[in-house]
């Protein structure tokens, strides 16, 4: 694809925004202005990347007529050689990341998530790998400077989770984790396995852009909400006053319950965040629905029935079964280095949006 019009088009429309930023008028509207700060940096970030873009372009170019002007066994044609292959690895990236700036942005990408990972099959198994999914989860936020914030959480034996619901602050966060939505599977041994047997065990994980006011209208009179006292870890404070908090949805009959906070304020907060954020999935499955009936691509359709990672503890392999990807890389995955497969599914996700818009 050729990228110069695009890249002329970013620097257009960059000038533009500065022009509007510029007017002390546009701070009387917060949100306007919001969206134009969001977008500012985006532009200039694209502009960043055509001009990194030329210069690849042109560097590749001057190593690829020095290679076939100098003898194959010399030691320029050498240097060009590692040179080429350099710049072809950046090519590929800066290709990738340019084509995502052209796609139309999706509005929750730059959305906070909540990731709700639940114990599904396999019993004690089933919520120790949860826990390890949980770890693994946090050690990635960890490694791109994001912040997690516990929200709930319903500990079983041994250290494990039967449920765990937490909040990713930063920047792109839904961008990347949306792709983690769906059923992961575990293939080992479990610590109470005396014969040695291995065990397939799955959780479900379900990755929501955190909904704002506006999203979502929840009136009053749709909300029964009831306290009570929370119960486990964290003091007395915590379980001698009514602090956990239920939320009932009546026209949806949705159920949330928050008790990791200490008052029932923070509790009540937290169980309306994940309420809104789970209505805003809803409605987003619902609109998509309507133009899509079934994106059923590489990447997936993000539904939480569907089984989309397999991790081999025996053989030390990871398998995501939407890109067809295996790496034998587990231990680094369990300790955050998820970008090994995310990366390849954006890259995934765009081709696939590039053929919807080109048909």
């Amino acid at each position: 694809m050729d990228f110069y019009s695009h890249i002329d088009k970013f620097s257009n429309r960059l000038k533009e925004v500065e022009g509007e930023l510029s007017n002390p008028n546009v701070f009387d509207h917060p949100q306007r202005a919001q969206e134009l700060g969001r977008e500012y940096s985006r532009l200039k970030e694209l502009v960043s990347l055509g001009a990194a873009w030329k210069k690849n372009g042109k560097e590749l170019e001057e190593n690829k007529e020095i290679l076939s002007s100098e003898p194959a066994d010399s030691e320029l044609a050498q240097m060009a050689r590692e040179e080429v292959e350099r710049l072809e690895a950046e090519s590929k990236r800066l290709n990738l990341e340019l084509l995502q700036g052209i796609l139309p942005e999706d509005p929750t990408d730059s959305r906070n998530t909540i990731v709700e990972i639940r114990a599904g099959a396999g019993g004690t198994e089933s919520s120790l790998f949860a826990a390890d999914l949980y770890r693994m989860y946090i050690k990635y936020s960890e490694s791109r400077g994001w912040k997690t914030e516990d929200m709930d959480s319903n500990p079983s034996d041994l250290g494990g989770y039967k449920e765990i619901i937490f909040k990713i602050t930063g920047t792109d966060v839904f961008k990347r984790m949306k792709f983690e939505s769906g059923v992961h599977r575990v293939q080992r041994v479990p610590a109470t396995e005396a014969s040695g047997r291995i065990h397939t065990s799955t959780a479900t994980v379900a990755v929501l852009p955190e909904a704002q006011e506006v999203d979502i209208e929840i009136k009053p009179e749709e909300l029964e909400i009831t306290v009570c006292r929370a119960s486990g870890p964290g003091g007395q404070g915590v379980n001698t006053t009514d602090s956990a908090v239920q939320i009932n949805h009546k026209p949806t009959g949705m159920i949330v319950r928050c008790a990791d906070q200490r008052s029932q304020m923070q509790n009540r907060i937290q169980a309306m965040t994940i309420l809104r954020s789970r209505l805003l999935e809803r409605k987003i499955a619902e609109e998509n629905a309507k133009y899509s009936a079934q994106r059923k691509a590489q990447v997936g359709t993000g539904e939480r029935n569907e089984r989309i990672r397999t991790y081999n503890f025996p053989q030390s392999r990871v398998s995501d079964h939407r890109i067809e990807l295996t790496l034998y890389n587990l231990e680094a995955v369990l300790e955050g280095d998820l970008d090994t497969f995310i990366d390849p599914l954006i890259a995934a996700d765009v081709e696939e949006r590039l053929e919807h818009l080109q048909a």
